[in-house]
């Protein structure tokens, strides 16, 4: 079993590095697979909309190869940027969005109330979970705690749709979303308390409340000496 387990495992990293040296090839910019991953998610929302789960579920795991190709591209061509970085996990947060909304729609059409809420606590768990790591990293070095992260999310969404049970998906989601948030609070509550925050992050007490300023740094002053801005 092993034997076979690594024979499919170099079979498809074999198959996947033919691909990405093929696109890399063309000269494409990673950037657009990026979007065309954004496009093809659309598309599977609008399944979703219509109540078409199993066929929005193949079109969602087309998208995650889409979205395993532009990263992979990058690095063959040797164009990783930080503006890329950023360009992919904005346009994921608006693939994710999509495909709630895909889903809210089907649910409202349809009359269902119940499911219509528990769609917008999930769509709402999920932006949180992405938002409390970005502004925790801000504070702190790190903050990944947690099990509901965006690869979590997109898996459970495709098996909903493909054994139809995108009910209780959501509620996974949903749950399991706010533990998580919660988890980065509490997680980033100690860090921060503890002191491990960031060089150059200031923390001050002001009554109840906590004020987090970042210090400009000894080269920042020095390149704007004497600068004015109106």
């Amino acid at each position: 079993m092993a034997t076979l387990s690594g024979a499919i495992g170099s079979g498809s990293k074999w198959l996947l590095d033919k691909i990405v040296g093929a696109i890399a090839a063309t000269g494409i910019n990673p950037n657009l697979l990026t979007f065309l991953g954004l496009v093809v998610n659309f598309g599977a929302a609008a399944f979703f909309a219509v109540g078409r789960f199993f066929v929005g579920a193949l079109i969602i795991f087309f998208a995650g190869f889409l979205d395993i190709l532009d990263g992979q591209v990058a690095r063959r061509q040797n164009r990783v940027t930080a503006f890329g970085a950023f360009y992919d996990s904005t346009l994921d947060r608006y693939a994710d969005m999509a495909l709630y909304m895909g889903l809210l729609v089907y649910y409202s059409v349809t009359g269902r109330t119940p499911y219509v809420v528990l769609a917008a606590v999930a769509t709402a768990g999920s932006v949180m979970v992405s938002y409390a790591r970005a502004r925790a990293e801000s504070l702190i070095p790190l903050c990944k705690v947690g099990f509901m992260e965006r690869p979590e999310r997109i898996v459970l969404l495709i098996i909903g749709g493909l054994f139809n049970r995108m009910g209780p998906v959501l509620w996974v989601i949903a749950v399991v979303s706010t533990l998580t948030v919660i988890h980065r609070i509490y997680y980033t509550w100690q860090e921060t308390r503890a002191g491990r925050v960031l060089p150059g992050i200031k923390l001050s007490l002001c009554g109840a409340s906590m004020m987090v300023r970042k210090l400009p740094s000894r080269e920042w002053w020095h390149r704007n000496r004497g600068i004015r801005h109106n």
